[in-house]
């Protein structure tokens, strides 16, 4: 595990390669095994592969998504906020799981933060996405997470620029 912590990196530039059918299976299935509050699930997975859909995907926030447009896939993490008051806790967990998933297979991702995100017309990024998708009402947005074949090399973040200074023993302040 830790070397695939140590190699995932946000992939933002896919190559012209669709991923293979296997490949979503196994995606799909290690987000149906994320943990979540008392067993609820409240997450639902929206799995976009159609050209036209990612590309207006990519258009539903003023900024940060644009790479959706060139992604082979994406996921929508959404979920049903009134099965769980921790919704966001639990699509959060599904959605890492979906990134280091997506390294293990020798794919790149990269997390687009929807909840609580404007267009550049001031509409809430989760109403576009709720069209583009055809969303039940009431459902939630919390990410769209983009995978493919990364176009680009990115070598994992090094040891030494690790803020360890942001870790406290035993209270604030206090040093490892």
């Amino acid at each position: 595990m830790q070397e695939l912590l140590r190699k995932r990196r946000s992939t933002r530039l896919f190559q012209d390669r669709p991923v293979e059918a296997e490949k979503i299976d196994l995606l799909i299935e290690a987000a149906l095994r994320s943990p979540s509050s008392m067993g609820r699930m409240p997450w639902h997975f929206i799995v976009v592969t159609e050209a036209e859909t990612l590309t207006a995907l990519a258009g539903v926030k003023s900024h940060g998504a644009r790479f959706l447009g060139g992604a082979p896939l994406a996921i929508a993490v959404v979920a049903d906020p009134d099965l769980c008051d921790v919704w966001i806790e639990d699509c959060s967990i599904a959605s890492l799981i979906l990134h280091l998933t997506a390294t293990e297979l020798g794919l790149g991702s990269c997390w687009a933060q929807i909840r609580s995100r404007m267009d550049e017309q001031s509409v809430d990024a989760e109403e576009n996405v709720a069209r583009i998708l055809a969303l039940p009402d009431g459902f939630r947005t919390l990410a769209i997470i983009g995978i493919g074949y990364g176009a680009e090399e990115k070598e994992g973040h090094p040891q030494d620029s690790l803020n360890y200074d942001r870790v406290h023993s035993q209270r604030y302040g206090a040093g490892q």
